[in-house]
């Protein structure tokens, strides 16, 4: 098997960025410097007056300082939790263990020369960010993310749905098409709809995307038949992908930035749920232990790569978008950009005529935590996350499993191709009638899944051939309304797939789908609300 094309460059020194300037839409291309924002390449000179900008005075803002009390980083055991959560009745009975703070201030004027300050933080700022921030994030980027080529540089924006508004109205014209996974986030498709720009769907399996399905849409593109041009942006969550929950190799990505490299595509890596890899499921009643990774630096290597990865991303082509909305908070409105120098220069015009900077109060916040607790001390704190999302996911796969009769195989069809795909029906209730009947005649299937290995959510396949009286021709997204419906009314509440698709026009006749998200409720409420569940879907199919 002959190399890839970012194979062949691993191993040569590293080059700044090729010119992919050909890609920026007519938008970006009439973008000019901000007038104001302009004269702020002079304010480093330390003589300088400045009676240009329309800058309140410090004094005059209202805080002094703001203090906070922050959790250290190893609040959460990087141990596997289910076994301390057989233990977690104890804790609520006699009350919770005390949480480990440290205290973090941001002062109005500085001690030190580099020390953060509200000052600056509340102050007009330029949309590149904070300056410790910025520090911050590209040692993160640098250490962790590892680009291929020399003159990355990383942008901050006010989260990644900003993220991906700025990068395709840079990137697109109206009427133009991008790619996307066939099932995939819906504020990234709302919020193309009303430039004109529209999704256009690629088949995924156990990975995400398919390298092969990417081929042949591309190279099959009939300009004519699709009404516009061939894509040349394409917008992808491949780790955590979400609603789906897989996550995508080193070997894929190759394959697919190959691809995109032989049809001059850019990629827009929305990666908001990288530090939530998991890895596979197994049930608590099985005799299938995971091994556990005893420091950061060994759980940073089993992660699967970014695309920017020295291996990968040899010419810029990658825009990656980062969030700390999963890993601080999402009230920080904080993230950023890595990419080529020419991209990351039109973003910034594109950011200082709208949101200009980040809030002053979630920068500085996240900034002097971060600088705080240092590199090493967030890398751990993202270990105890992900082990605490593996936690939960866990949780509510065995509370499906202990609800539902779940059965296990290996999927042969579809999307779900070579994946471990759990098959749920229901389980004969002690006492039932029924139960002689269950037995001669088999039990219907409800709903398949295949369990996530990143990220927030489990996505269900429902089998409405099996509902009694569905008929072929009756839309799938009718009956998904009716279920949710009643869900909800009993009181739960779950994402429709509709929501989801790239393309509604051409959704499977039979298959539904919801997504549940396992990153919010307690215990006790996911033990309810699958309780809740079992009872709605067995009336509903008339178990």
């Amino acid at each position: 098997m002959s190399p890839s094309l970012s194979e062949k460059f691993q191993y040569q020194e590293k080059r700044k960025a090729v010119d992919l300037s050909h890609h920026l839409s007519d938008l970006s291309r009439a973008r000019a410097t901000s007038p104001l924002k302009g004269l702020a390449r002079y304010f480093g000179r330390p003589d300088l007056i400045s009676l240009a900008g329309g800058m309140p005075n410090e004094a005059y803002f209202p805080f002094a300082a703001i203090s906070g009390d922050a959790l250290v980083p190893d609040s959460f055991s990087i141990a596997d939790s289910q076994s301390e959560s057989s233990l977690s009745w104890l804790w609520k009975l006699f009350g919770s263990r005390k949480e480990k703070t440290t205290s973090v201030t941001i002062p109005k004027y500085p001690a030190n020369k580099d020390d953060i300050t509200l000052k600056v933080a509340l102050q007009y700022g330029t949309a590149t960010g904070l300056p410790q921030l910025q520090k911050f994030i590209n040692e993160l980027v640098e250490k962790i993310y590892q680009p291929a080529y020399l003159d990355w540089t990383i942008l901050v924006q006010t989260g990644n749905t900003d993220g991906w508004s700025r990068a395709v109205t840079t990137l697109c014209n109206p009427g133009e098409a991008f790619i996307t996974e066939d099932w995939t986030y819906p504020s990234a498709l709302a919020g193309t709809a009303p430039y004109g720009i529209h999704p256009v769907g690629v088949l995924m399996d156990d990975q995400g995307m398919r390298s092969d399905e990417l081929r042949k849409l591309l190279a099959e593109w009939d300009e004519g038949a699709r009404g516009c041009k061939r894509p040349h942006v394409m917008y992808t969550v491949p780790v955590g992908q979400n609603p789906t929950g897989v996550t995508m190799g080193l070997e894929r990505k190759r394959e697919i930035y190959d691809i995109c490299v032989e049809y001059d595509v850019i990629i827009v890596e929305d990666d908001p749920y990288y530090f939530l890899q998991m890895g596979s499921y197994a049930a608590k009643l099985d005799p299938v232990s995971q091994a556990m990774h005893a420091d950061p630096e060994s759980w940073l290597s089993s992660l699967a790569p970014s695309y920017l990865k020295y291996v990968i991303d040899y010419q810029g082509r990658v825009i990656r978008l980062d969030t700390f909305s999963k890993t601080i908070a999402p009230g920080a409105r904080l993230g950023f950009f890595t990419c080529n120098p020419r991209f990351a220069e039109r973003l910034e015009r594109a950011g200082e005529v709208s949101t200009q900077a980040p809030c002053g109060f979630g920068q500085s916040l996240v900034a002097q935590l971060l600088t705080t607790w240092k590199y090493d001390g967030y890398v751990r704190w993202l270990q105890g996350l992900a082990v605490q999302y593996k936690s939960r996911r866990d949780f509510l796969l065995d509370a499906l499993r202990e609800e539902f009769d779940m059965q296990m195989s290996i999927g042969t069809t579809s999307s779900w191709k070579g994946c471990t795909v759990y098959t749920a029906s229901s389980k004969p209730r002690a006492g039932s009638t029924r139960m002689l009947e269950k037995r001669a005649y088999g039990s219907k299937a409800l709903f398949s899944l295949v369990p996530p290995t990143s990220g927030m959510f489990v996505w269900l396949k429902m089998h409405f051939e099996n509902v009694p009286g569905f008929q072929p021709d009756e839309e799938p997204s009718t009956m998904e309304l009716k279920l949710f419906v009643k869900l909800a009314e009993a009181g739960v509440l779950i994402g429709p797939g509709r929501y989801f698709s790239s393309d509604e026009d051409n959704a499977s006749p039979v298959d539904g789908h919801f997504r549940i998200a396992f990153s919010y409720a307690s215990e006790e409420d996911f033990t309810k609300a699958v309780k809740i569940f079992g009872e709605v879907m067995r009336e509903f199919f008339k178990e």
